[in-house]
């Protein structure tokens, strides 16, 4: 009985041992990277708060994000993903967007790490939520979103965009946007496996609109505004069939990553095969 009894101890020590490796293995780099931004996303998401009367209120304008790169290599996979196209902080503000989450002011700073501290909740990164004032912030912020209106006074400060669809089908033939950023796809609500939503199009291509609208991605492409040039820019977000401007007569590629393309009045945009017109107006 006493062999038995050692044996099934012996037996039981080994069996926790595996187990403890291998959850540590799990914890320690199993996770692909846009797996741990995607991570962090839903943790920025959980501290949203309800502000009554329907409304959602994120209480934070700055995040401090401190992400484990146990290695160069490990590093530059993941600051491929979390500072590539679209950057980490779009991918928070269009979330809490999505949540219909007013966005004031947002600064997301991301730090690298060689390993993760005691104290952090999980193996793959950190984050730390703050609130300041914009007189005792010390780093710039960045311009607030503004959720795309129809109202003419409520965005004075931005130059209007207005869009006609040439070749496609989509929710709607023309629309008349001023956004800081303005974002162009195949269908209006954009989710991930889960269901949880990643992203709303203002510009969306029907889901079931013939072999051209097949060819726009469900999240193509988006416009950004600069508030010190007064100009809208063109970025692609890895679409399959690519993004370009035609203008008089010349076609002006759009590449992934890129600081965009501006946009002027007159120019034809391109997804995959669909075509949108657009008119800049004050």
């Amino acid at each position: 009985m006493d062999i038995l009894s050692k044996a099934r101890k012996l037996e039981s020590t080994i069996a926790r041992r595996l187990d403890g490796a291998a959850r540590q293995l799990m914890r320690s780099g199993a996770r692909e990277p846009i797996e741990i931004v995607n991570l962090i996303v839903d943790a920025v998401e959980r501290e949203i708060q309800p502000g009554g009367r329907g409304r959602q209120v994120f209480p934070f304008n700055r995040l401090a994000v401190s992400i484990a790169a146990p290695s160069r290599d490990a590093r530059a996979r993941l600051q491929a993903i979390a500072d590539g196209s679209p950057p980490l902080r779009d991918r928070i503000v269009d979330r809490l967007r999505a949540a219909r989450c007013e966005v004031d002011e947002l600064v997301v700073e991301v730090a690298y790490v060689s390993r993760p501290q005691r104290a952090w909740p999980t193996a793959d990164f950190h984050v730390e939520f703050h609130r300041e004032s914009r007189r005792d912030s010390k780093v710039p912020v960045a311009r607030p979103f503004r959720a795309a209106k129809d109202d003419a006074g409520a965005q004075e400060n931005l130059v209007r965009i207005e869009f006609t669809v040439l070749v496609g089908t989509a929710e709607q033939t023309t629309y008349s946007l001023a956004a800081d950023r303005i974002d162009l796809g195949r269908s209006v609500e954009i989710r991930d496996r889960q269901h949880r939503l990643i992203r709303v199009n203002h510009v969306a291509f029907l889901e079931q609109g013939g072999d051209v609208n097949q060819t726009v991605s469900r999240r193509h492409a988006h416009i950004t505004y600069d508030a010190r040039s007064g100009h809208y820019r063109l970025h692609d977000d890895g679409s399959a069939h690519g993004t370009s401007v035609i203008r008089n007569g010349r076609t002006v590629a759009v590449p992934g990553g890129s600081h965009g393309v501006r946009l002027r009045t007159g120019d034809e945009i391109v997804l995959g095969d669909a075509r949108i017109r657009i008119t800049l107006s004050s």
